[in-house]
């Protein structure tokens, strides 16, 4: 897959190899300890994205006032940092630009049939 989803996916592998200074993956998902890593990294991503949501100061329905200032490049930073460490947890977990892109697809078409049955 030539497309920026991959470019995405190879500049993480490329950070991660050079932090880890190996490549050894996919992780063996039996073992306790790579689960913990996966969870690990799963969890700060959730971090990274209430991060995002401190940025969002006018969600508040009883709130009077606006708050007029927003960040969006801060805001868009952060997500940035959460996709980081989802796409970190995929590539350790074996998965390919290709697979979550067909699983992207897959699910979209899932919740697509669920709303035109009523569900």
């Amino acid at each position: 897959m030539s497309d920026r989803l991959e470019e995405m996916f190879s500049l993480r592998r490329e950070f991660l190899i050079a932090l880890d200074g190996d490549d050894d993956w996919p992780l063996d998902l039996t073992r306790k300890e790579s689960q913990r890593h996966l969870r690990d990294l799963s969890i700060r991503g959730v971090e990274e994205v209430w991060e995002a949501i401190a940025h969002l100061r006018n969600w508040k329905p009883h709130r009077k006032t606006d708050i007029p200032d927003f960040d969006r490049e801060k805001f868009l930073e952060e997500w940035i940092d959460a996709l980081n460490y989802f796409f970190a947890a995929l590539i350790k977990a074996g998965f390919t630009a290709d697979e979550v892109f067909e699983m992207y697809v897959r699910k979209d078409q899932i919740i697509h049939d669920r709303l035109k049955s009523g569900y």
